[in-house]
């Protein structure tokens, strides 16, 4: 089993509504144990593009809302867990990448 971050963008005129959290909740408790850490929101966003410039990440009118690690035994079960999240409803995506153990850490 190896660790991967799943990081959440959505449109970046999303607005949260009064369910949101209740069904982040859900999904997040139906991945079970593969959930090695919930992470975080992020509440603020910006983005470096070219030095010294703030500039798109991830694609043109989207931005980055939190992320999460979860245990998986390859990319494609990796990717089955993140296939309900609750940002595909919403127009945006999900990043997944593994995790590399820095050395020392």
């Amino acid at each position: 089993m190896a660790n991967y971050v799943l990081s959440y963008r959505v449109p970046s005129d999303y607005r949260p509504n009064a369910g949101t959290p209740a069904e982040w909740q859900s999904w997040f408790g139906g991945m079970g144990s593969a959930l090695v850490d919930v992470g975080n929101a992020v509440t603020e966003y910006a983005a470096l593009g070219e030095v010294g410039e703030v500039g798109e990440v991830g694609g043109s009118g989207s931005r980055m809302v939190g992320y999460s690690v979860v245990s998986a035994e390859d990319m494609d079960s990796a990717l089955a867990l993140a296939k309900d999240c609750p940002t595909l409803r919403v127009g945006g995506g999900v990043e997944v990448g593994p995790v590399m153990e820095a050395a020392g850490s």
